[in-house]
């Protein structure tokens, strides 16, 4: 089978000029909001992550042009357009994940219920390392990630092989050897291929809205699964179509 992987350098706001198919899931780290306290408590923020170094170029900045202006409404809008409508029969639905800060998760859920997703999944992860290293004096310092499973009515496909599935995952880093670091909020590709072989199967379409690093439509190539995503950065979509999407030599093809 010939696996499809797309990604745009646009907003997922015009997709319907790429004609692409419907996904079974939309998955997307959307951006924070954080603005200039993005890296408030990232090493980064210190020049080679020592605060006797004095405050680097990141200090005060956001994570990228754009943050802070993020439009949750239309977000989930669209996406329910990107979304495979509800099928007949059961076990075939399709679902919505959204990477959040846990602050968010009650704010995202109550816009989500507004747009016709009235049912969810919070869904944790568990990281052995903290990127908190100036919130150390605290003693409790952040090491976990949060998500929400979004669907309409019935309960979305599922593929567990007959076996219990937890709500919380591992977080391990990825190997930079196999998968480049091109984006500050990239998620782990096998935290992502963990969730898509849950959510589809293969042959299945998955889209990122907010594709970043193109990890997600790495992660749903390397399972067989047709993927597309949008990014508005031309940094991150130039860096992922040259790395990330660069399979054996063999770039995805570059829609602007």
């Amino acid at each position: 089978m010939t696996v499809k992987t797309e990604l745009y350098h646009d907003n997922f706001q015009n997709f319907k000029r790429y004609n692409i198919p419907r996904a079974q899931l939309v998955i997307a780290d959307i951006p924070y909001n954080l603005g200039a306290a993005a890296y408030a408590s990232n090493p980064m923020w210190y020049v080679d992550g020592d605060n006797k170094n004095g405050e680097s170029k990141k200090a005060k900045s956001a994570f990228f042009n754009g943050d802070g202006d993020f439009n949750l409404e239309e977000y989930f809008h669209f996406c329910g357009k990107l979304l495979k409508k509800e099928p007949k029969e059961k076990g075939k639905a399709p679902c919505m994940i959204v990477f959040c800060s846990f602050e968010q998760m009650q704010m995202l859920i109550e816009i989500a219920r507004r747009h016709g997703y009235a049912h969810y999944i919070p869904l944790i992860f568990v990281k052995n390392y903290s990127a908190q290293v100036l919130k150390a004096n605290m003693k409790v310092v952040g090491a976990t990630e949060y998500a929400l499973c979004f669907y309409r009515e019935k309960l979305p496909k599922f593929i567990n092989h007959g076996k219990m599935i937890f709500n919380w995952f591992e977080w391990k880093r990825d190997s930079t050897k196999e998968y480049p670091k091109i984006h500050p909020t990239q998620k782990p590709i096998s935290v992502l291929k963990r969730l898509i072989e849950i959510f589809t199967e293969e042959g299945d379409v998955v889209i990122d809205p907010c594709a970043g690093s193109g990890s997600t439509l790495r992660a749903a190539h390397e399972l067989g699964r047709h993927s597309y995503g949008f990014e508005v950065s031309r940094q991150f979509y130039t860096a992922a179509i040259d790395t990330m999407l660069n399979f054996d030599g063999e770039q995805t093809r570059m829609d602007i």
